[in-house]
């Protein structure tokens, strides 16, 4: 069974900067695409950034880019979400989530997900 445990969130001062990492295990980590995900209460899960299997390709969403950087290291079985010049509207859950298929910004593309870490940035 495949598990995803997402770690590193945190409270932190707008400007700041976290790293959040998602551990896996019980598959095959190489194989799976990698995305992350964001969630607020009373609102709809959003897409944040995804990469390739390989690490060769990355996908963001236009409101994180050249703030954020998702990677992974294949050795470690781990994903990373590197995040800079954190805002307030970047307060969220934020989830990892694995795909046996094709990294996508689409949630429903995903057959695995962590349970999710608190990051909360304050003005």
């Amino acid at each position: 069974q495949v598990q995803l445990v997402e770690s590193g969130g945190g409270s932190v001062q707008a400007g700041d900067s976290l790293r959040l990492s998602c551990a896996v295990s019980g598959g095959t980590f190489s194989s799976l695409a990698m995305g992350w995900f964001r969630q607020t209460p009373g609102k709809e899960r959003e897409f944040v950034a995804a990469i390739s299997w390989s690490g060769e390709s990355t996908y963001y969403v236009d409101s994180v880019k050249g703030r954020f950087t998702i990677s992974r290291d294949n050795a470690k079985n781990t994903g990373y979400l590197e995040m800079s010049s954190l805002k307030p509207e970047d307060t969220a859950v934020y989830y990892c989530a694995g795909s046996i298929h094709f990294y996508s910004h689409d949630g429903k593309s995903y057959d695995y997900w962590g349970q999710g870490t608190q990051v909360t940035v304050s003005s």
